[in-house]
């Protein structure tokens, strides 16, 4: 798939086409590039958005470029035919070459980042624990440790679901479906 830097990505979006964040609703949420649809990659085979009639391209983008490199063919695909780039080094690029960004500093952080947040005091907490009450204060930094391996080899997170239902998340959460 072709890349275009984001100059010349704006200058096609001011052409018509249309432009696809695949990032995850809670990212684009805080910060996106003003008329992109936010079609997160689980959620593209069903994006009514891009079944383009006039065939004008289809621009993608993710907060670095590497996301939409490592899923450069599904993205063709989805792009039903159309012309389709992926805009180098994605909204970071944009925001570099002076774009317009629109952002949301209400918004919470990304879940990830959350959740590195979330298991990193954790992870403290049962060493510091550990250390000045009891040595069983260690199963919570293997529980926490074994919880993120299993994150990492299935693509499940229970932590990840936990967080994304608390109060502060809820505005910014995606539909389901």
């Amino acid at each position: 798939m072709k890349t275009i830097a984001p100059d010349a990505a704006r200058a096609l979006l001011d052409q018509g086409a249309l432009l696809v964040d695949i990032r995850n609703a809670d990212e684009h949420a805080r910060e996106r590039i003003p008329g992109a649809y936010c079609i997160p990659l689980a959620q593209l085979d069903r994006a009514p958005q891009l079944a383009r009639p006039d065939n004008r391209a289809v621009l993608f983008h993710c907060r670095s470029g590497l996301r939409t490199q490592a899923h450069a063919s599904a993205l063709e695909t989805a792009a039903n035919g159309c012309e389709a780039y992926i805009v180098e080094g994605g909204l970071d690029a944009w925001k570099r070459a002076g774009l317009p960004v629109a952002a949301d500093a209400g918004a919470p952080l990304e879940l990830n980042r959350q959740v590195q947040i979330a298991v990193g005091g954790l992870l403290l907490l049962g060493s510091v624990l550990a250390a000045l009450a009891s040595p069983w204060f260690l199963l919570l930094t293997g529980f926490l440790g074994a919880g993120l391996m299993f994150a990492g080899l299935s693509g499940f997170c229970g932590m990840a679901l936990l967080l994304a239902r608390m109060p502060w998340n809820r505005r910014w959460r995606a539909p389901a479906g």
